[in-house]
């Protein structure tokens, strides 16, 4: 009586390998689970429950100890039932009728709940399926996560401890492709691991640049030994950037002047967002393919930038790793970061109001539908919060922009467009010369909407950096050696 007891007892789930085959206890066959409180196959489950309820007698015409498996367990029922009971199979596990059935309306309760859940659950339309389509192709279309293009920029130099220089190992031509698709990028420090980023002040990092009395920013111009590189690098990204606003839904329902505004104060948002996909929080760096391409905070440094920009920078790559965004939901931030009515000088704040609040519906249900928890929770808060800290990046980045394009030498090493993009010290109604460029070295640019080129302008330095010819007839002035090229297909097509 004390060993049938013991036998009774539930068995601890941890003592059995859900990768092992489960053996029935009885016969021998495969195990379908625990039936009555052993491990059975559904042959013996089932003839244990008649037995029990039958309250059926049976008697060994043998000698009481047959040998029970697979093949045989029909031929004994004595013995398969002693069996049964001797590897602790319980009768008081068997459920009465009437258990039964309450057992079978609480699953087909239980279903049909769900059921009810699932019919409430929101689902995407047809027409947002569509924009996250369309979306996820603009990005593709304007995105190379190979960065084969990179090794077109002017290469990137970087001075070394003892004061000396390398450059690129790549032979290099120099001359940005506008064929292919690339991605955006920037520089990056190593520093040794994600979790420093929160405590961090990052006073061990060797910055040339220092803050004076006056709040403004000294530039050693000796130590930008980055600038032509990163300047080739941003510019190709913006216009990959503008590649992928004009795909947004609705964004060429605007008017140009919308478009170029949402452009210009969005750009290096959208830049800062897309680089994300190349940054590691290994060490803190934007891989973009081969070694040259790895940027850190020090390559930063060296493009004139300093800790008030890549501090806040490193830690909002950081966060926004760690929401673990699916490619949908990234494209969405990018479309909705581009596409914000309260920019400086939008005309028609409504209709861009209206098309973002189409994109932010667009994000909301799909995070609902497609994103599990616990990754979805308050997801849609965060990202939008990532969309303020780049407003906070974007004001950061325009104050060293504007102190490092005032110098002659740094203005230089610029292209066109970045000059266009970002250069608010450059107007658009009537002729700007860059600080240090005299009349007699400037070539006249026609600036209102921009064109991008089918094929790359012609060489000059023997390198080119990407470039945008505007077309009205107000003039924007840049040196002679950005020799004027062939205009290609119109950026805002009517």
């Amino acid at each position: 009586m004390e060993a049938m007891a013991a036998s009774t007892s539930l068995p601890d789930p941890g003592d059995f390998d859900r990768n092992v085959p489960r053996i029935c206890g009885v016969c021998g066959d495969r195990a379908t689970g625990f039936h009555f409180n052993a491990m059975t196959c559904e042959g013996c489950k089932g003839f244990f429950r008649r037995s029990m309820k039958r309250k059926a007698l049976f008697t060994c015409p043998f000698n009481g100890d047959c040998r029970i498996t697979k093949d045989n367990r029909r031929h004994c029922q004595a013995c398969r039932l002693k069996r049964c009971v001797d590897i602790g199979m319980m009768k008081e596990f068997i459920l009465t009728d009437e258990e039964v059935q309450r057992k079978r309306e609480m699953i087909l309760k239980r279903k049909e709940e769900e059921a009810l859940k699932d019919s409430l659950r929101p689902k995407l339309s047809e027409e947002q399926q569509r924009i996250i389509a369309i979306l996820l192709d603009a990005h593709h279309k304007t995105y190379d996560p190979t960065y084969s293009d990179f090794c077109q920029f002017r290469p990137p130099i970087r001075v070394n401890d003892v004061g000396g220089s390398y450059p690129s190992r790549l032979n290099s031509r120099h001359t940005p492709s506008y064929s292919g698709d690339s991605s955006s990028c920037c520089s990056d420090h190593c520093i040794t691991s994600p979790d420093m980023m929160e405590s961090s002040s990052f006073s061990n990092l060797d910055l040339s640049e220092e803050d004076s009395d006056d709040g403004s920013v000294t530039v050693d111009l000796s130590q930008l030994s980055m600038l032509p590189h990163l300047a080739d690098l941003v510019s190709y990204s913006i216009q990959k950037v503008i590649g992928f606003a004009k795909m947004i839904p609705g964004f060429r329902d605007l008017t140009s002047e919308d478009q170029i505004v949402l452009l210009k104060s969005s750009a290096i948002e959208v830049i800062m967002l897309r680089s994300n996909e190349s940054f590691t929080t290994d060490d803190m760096s934007w891989t973009c393919g081969k070694q040259d391409y790895k940027y850190r905070v020090s390559d930063v440094t060296k493009a004139g930038y300093n800790l008030e920009l890549i501090e806040p920078l490193l830690k909002f790559q950081v966060g926004l790793k760690k929401l673990n965004l699916h490619e949908e939901e990234h494209v969405l931030l990018m479309a909705i970061c581009i596409v914000s009515p309260d920019r400086p000088g939008v005309q028609d704040a409504a209709l861009i109001e209206a098309i973002q609040d189409r994109l932010s519906n667009t994000l909301q249900t799909y995070i609902r539908c497609r994103h599990p928890p616990p990754g979805s929770h308050l997801l849609y808060a965060k990202m939008i919060q990532k969309l303020a800290d780049l407003r906070s990046l974007n004001e950061e980045h325009s104050k060293q922009y504007r102190c490092l394009s005032f110098q002659p030498e740094c203005s230089m090493k610029l292209t066109p467009l970045v000059l266009e993009v970002f250069g608010s010290e450059i107007s658009l109604g009537q002729p700007a010369v860059v600080p240090g460029w005299g009349r007699s070295s400037r070539a006249t640019c026609w600036a209102r909407d921009w064109q991008l080129l089918s094929s790359p302008p012609h060489p000059v330095w023997g390198s080119a950096p990407p470039r945008a010819l505007p077309l009205s007839t107000r003039p924007i002035l840049f040196p002679v050696q950005l020799n004027p090229f062939p205009a290609g297909r119109s950026l805002f097509p009517g």
